[in-house]
């Protein structure tokens, strides 16, 4: 068994993404969906009409996904946050956010796997995504640490609103938009601070990736609007009116993913964050 599971693993791997890689063909050649109807017909959001926003109650299950818990707020996912089938996790977040389905696949089969449970079979509370240094990781863009903030699905209203706050662009309609450059620089000022503040701090290159993947679907699946971001960051709800901004015809592809995911990272310069804060600090105190 030692042996067959890593392999089996391996396997199922690299069919994922060889499906992912021939999904990506086809949406090279695919025409796109219109942008008031990515949602499909029958589904939560059709039209741009979500389900009725109710704010979790006391001894509902979050996490530290605003997209997830945004879900559930909604009821796409059952509103307490729990016995949810990893299978329809993977149904739900392909219909409302027009992810690939191949990465509706594996994300779940991730967390599956994560924590020691049957993809096809077992379910989960959305709690339990929050084991740290599994999906959840230091130096988040929307979270305090878990070594100081235990309870990971409260989002931090001062990181938000500074992140919010950066955004430099706008996109062809003249609405505010993130970049990757803006992301870039809020992640390197919170790896530095995080390692400051949290004696605890652990961040492995895959956490770094799984940051940057994460950060990175506020500027795909959300175009990086800042109005839009405000309901799905601060309140976890989606906006009515909004759809996906991603139209390709099998959603948000990995291959097309990563290269967003990358910018992001290869963008972030901890380095040159401390010495913009050294030159601050000696400018302040007149030295």
């Amino acid at each position: 068994m030692f042996l067959i599971t890593p392999i089996t693993r391996a396997v199922q791997d690299a069919g994922i993404f060889t499906w992912d890689f021939g999904l990506t063909a086809a949406n090279w050649v695919l025409p796109n969906y219109k942008p008031d109807a990515v949602v499909p017909e029958g589904h939560p959001g059709f039209g741009g009409k979500w389900p009725e926003f109710v704010p979790p109650k006391d001894g509902d299950s979050r996490c530290s996904c605003p997209a997830l818990n945004a879900m559930a707020n909604h009821g796409i996912l059952p509103h307490d946050g729990k016995n949810i089938k990893f299978t329809e996790m993977t149904e739900k977040i392909r219909t409302a956010f027009n992810f690939s389905p191949s990465f509706c696949v594996f994300v779940p089969v991730f967390a599956a796997r994560m924590l020691n449970k049957d993809y096809n079979k077992d379910t989960i509370s959305l709690q339990e995504l929050d084991m740290h240094n599994g999906i959840e990781h230091d130096a988040s863009l929307t979270r305090e640490d878990s070594a100081l903030v235990g309870d990971q699905s409260r989002p931090h209203l001062p990181y938000i609103k500074e992140l919010l706050d950066s955004a430099s662009g706008k996109d062809k309609e003249g609405n505010v938009i993130l970049t990757p450059k803006d992301l870039s620089d809020y992640s390197s000022k919170r790896r530095v601070d995080a390692k400051a503040t949290n004696p605890d701090f652990t961040l492995s290159t895959f956490h770094k990736m799984f940051g940057s993947s994460n950060s990175s679907t506020m500027l795909t699946i959300f175009g990086g609007r800042v109005e839009d971001l405000k309901a799905l960051l601060i309140d976890e709800r989606l906006p009515e009116g909004w759809q996906p901004r991603i139209l390709a015809r099998y959603g948000l592809t990995f291959a097309s993913f990563n290269s967003t995911v990358l910018k992001v990272e290869m963008g972030i310069d901890e380095k040159k964050y401390k010495e913009q804060q050294a030159s601050a600090t000696s400018t302040d105190t007149g030295n």
